[in-house]
């Protein structure tokens, strides 16, 4: 299946390096696996191991401009595969970091990453510059311009990203972490503590509060390993004495319930709710974040289910039916909108 699937891209190559050369470029074409992206046997949706560019670099140094077919890699032993959701990114960013370019530019159907869905906020604007545990996050809690597995692979090569636009020449968004005075980019220096909006939906809350034998620490594993057994993810943990409370994805709601109650347990179950989440570096040790989300969403009339936070995102459940109001009013309260393009560092 692999093999069938990975021909798209291969195919897709070709145009573009005979485009080229109908330009008079010299142009060539290699496959994953010929650019030296190995990967492990996982298919469908194998990992990148490592890259071993030396043919890719050669022709490189030959003058040739190399068009490498994404989303897909070999295996040790020679086996086509190719890498899931987001495969094409994730192969642009392993190439960067592998080449140690200046910058990787991913081209998409929007001109960068917005302060929120465009669909929900018609006043969201484009980032400018943020940090690669911003767009991460922002990818995590829902965003879809860019996998998260890209920017975690040009993080840790400190390989700055570019989320430009297809159609036009605007500059898009720049991605990278902070720089030394002098460095070819400038600084992104937070200013505001939130820089964007983010939602998935829609989710399901389980809420356990008969243990029984579940009740102890070893209980606790053992629950949430039945879960991951049954191939379930699951968010939003919540774990106290006396309750265990955590959301998955609406579609996997009626397994996780039949896992449950096939432990003896008997949750209450809450469907139909959305997760929406500020995402910033620079809620950070900063106070009061958590206070001007509970006042939105309280000026919205939005009921918080339930809370989770990191070093760089709050998220509340709330109601599916809510989550335009709740999005566009996180997005007034901390004043994303704004006139021109917003940044995270100014």
């Amino acid at each position: 299946m692999d093999l069938l699937v990975s021909c798209g891209e291969v195919i897709s190559s070709v145009i573009v390096a005979n485009t080229l050369r109908k330009r008079g470029l010299d142009a060539m074409v290699l496959t994953g696996g010929q650019a030296g992206i190995i990967t492990d046997s996982n298919f469908t949706n194998a990992i990148i191991m490592r890259v071993e560019p030396d043919h890719l670099v050669r022709h490189i140094n030959e003058g040739k401009i190399v068009v490498v077919a994404g989303f897909q890699g070999v295996t040790e032993s020679g086996d086509i595969t190719t890498l899931g959701r987001g495969g094409s990114d994730t192969t642009a960013a392993a190439l960067g970091a592998a080449l140690n370019a200046a910058v990787v530019d991913v081209f998409t159907d929007v001109d960068g990453v917005k302060t929120a869905d465009p669909k929900i906020v018609p006043g969201a604007r484009t980032i400018s510059q943020m940090t690669y545990d911003e767009v991460a996050q922002i990818a995590v809690q829902g965003g879809r311009v860019v996998h998260p597995r890209a920017v975690e692979i040009c993080m840790r090569a400190n390989v700055p990203l570019r989320i430009r636009s297809t159609f036009d020449d605007s500059p898009g968004t720049l991605v990278a972490g902070f720089l030394e005075e002098g460095d070819k980019w400038p600084e992104l220096a937070a200013a505001k503590p939130v820089t964007a909006v983010a939602h998935i939906s829609p989710v399901t809350q389980f809420r356990l509060t008969a243990l029984g034998e579940w009740a102890t620490g070893s209980g606790v594993l053992a629950l949430f390993r039945r879960l991951a057994d049954a191939g379930i993810s699951v968010d939003m943990i919540s774990v106290t004495p006396r309750e265990r409370c955590f959301t998955v994805a609406e579609k996997m709601a009626e397994k996780a319930l039949a896992t449950l109650r096939a432990a003896g347990l008997d949750p209450e179950v809450r469907r139909q709710c959305a997760k929406v989440s500020v995402v910033g570096h620079g809620m950070t040790g900063r106070p009061g974040v958590m206070a001007k989300v509970a006042e939105a969403l309280a000026e919205a009339g939005v009921e918080i289910i339930q809370t989770a936070d990191s070093h760089t995102t709050i998220s509340c459940l709330v109601p599916a039916a809510d989550l335009e109001g709740a999005v566009r009013a996180l997005h007034d309260k901390f004043e994303l909108g704004g006139k021109g393009e917003c940044s995270a560092g100014s």
